[in-house]
């Protein structure tokens, strides 16, 4: 769990050309900030790759300010609507799919409980069963999150086989997603029509990067402020969060679905990809490293003081399983990912192209960790 990241030798290759040229792949949920990331990845190792989702929410947003409609065959569908997703996953044929599309808002499934049980669960559900009909579906990799534990808030971090559950209708509608991921696996080894289709969930902590420019998260709020020359308002100063920069992520996942893909046994599980032990910090650290990174002299926030749901204070990822059978460990540190973040955005604001600083730092990572 401690050792350092960024060694090179300790990391397995992943993304590799020869697997993914000319593969078809689909990315629900390909609008959003990961799965803008993701496409583009994709695309860039030659894959064929079509989205499902509904339109960006945001503006800005990656999908648009890195044109990413101009790579791939794009379907606006809601999740919702289980004949819609048969529709498109029957007309993609995808051997790869990569599930994403979410409710992904803590605070928002407060106001919206309805909606994100009926997306995260039944939406999920659509997804694995269009999957099942398809004949073609190969790998299926679930992106759920770190939420789905039953969080105790004890010191020691989680294991892919802890207890699920939620406080929130977030985070129980994503430990319900998981539950009906753990039914498919095990009642439906093979798709309807006698073709193996090998699925795995991934949890992953808090991740971040360039081009996030969602709602009601830490450091979108702190660009925007920083942009703005505003002081910052922070929710929770000493929370404490897995956070890791969204190529930590994306490269388990690429390398997890590679696995599935290749009929490599027992790898059809949950997984958790998380930071260094020593990486999970507490907001106020992440404030003040920000403020440093973006070249301000003092960090400054104001704690927010209307009300707040509940929120855990304290959550870690246990990686031990990824490191020790995927040979998937982190390569940046959370300080160096902070100044990563802080140039994609700075950049940009100098008339920098979107498509070209992701690009760009996906090869810089790649170079990094993958031989």
């Amino acid at each position: 769990m401690g050792e350092p990241a960024g060694t090179v030798d300790a990391v397995q290759s992943a993304g590799r050309q020869d697997g993914w040229q000319g593969r078809r792949v689909l990315v629900t949920g390909h609008t959003g900030f990961k799965g803008s990331w993701l496409t583009l990845w994709l695309h860039q190792l030659g894959a064929e790759v079509s989205g499902m989702a509904l339109a960006p929410e945001t503006q800005p947003n990656l999908f648009e300010a890195a044109r990413i409609g101009e790579l791939v065959d794009s379907h606006f569908v809601d999740i919702r609507d289980s004949n819609a997703v048969t529709r498109v996953i029957a007309q993609v044929q995808p051997e790869v799919i990569f599930h994403l599309a979410a409710q992904p808002l803590v605070r928002r499934s407060y106001d919206r409980p309805v909606e994100t049980f009926a997306t995260n669960v039944m939406g999920t559900v659509h997804v694995m069963e269009a999957a099942r009909q398809c004949g073609n579906v190969s790998a299926f990799v679930c992106i759920t999150t770190d939420k789905c534990y039953e969080n105790r808030e004890w010191v020691w971090p989680y294991r892919e086989n802890d207890p699920l559950g939620g406080h929130d209708p977030y985070s129980a509608s994503k430990g319900c997603a998981e539950l009906a991921v753990a039914a498919y696996r095990s009642s439906y080894h093979l798709n309807g029509v006698g073709h193996p289709m090998a699925l795995a969930s991934v949890r992953a902590g808090n991740v971040i990067g360039g081009g996030d420019w969602s709602f009601d998260r830490l450091i979108p709020g702190l660009i925007g402020a920083f942009e703005a020359g505003a002081v910052p308002q922070i929710r929770a100063p000493n929370a404490v969060r897995p956070w890791q920069h969204v190529l930590e992520a994306l490269g388990g996942y690429i390398l997890l679905s590679e696995r599935l893909l290749f009929r490599e046994p027992g790898f059809a599980e949950a997984w958790n990809f998380g930071p260094a032990s020593d990486d999970a910090r507490p907001v106020r650290w992440i404030v003040e490293r920000m403020h440093a990174a973006w070249g301000k002299d003092a960090a400054e926030f104001v704690q927010f003081c209307g009300a707040i749901p509940h929120e855990a204070e304290l959550l870690e990822l246990d990686t031990s399983k990824a490191r020790n059978r995927l040979g998937w460990r982190p390569a940046l540190r959370l300080e160096e990912a902070l100044v990563w973040i802080v140039e994609w955005h700075q950049k940009l604001k100098e008339g920098g192209d979107a498509r070209t600083l992701t690009l760009d730092q996906i090869a810089a990572y790649r170079q990094r960790t993958y031989l």
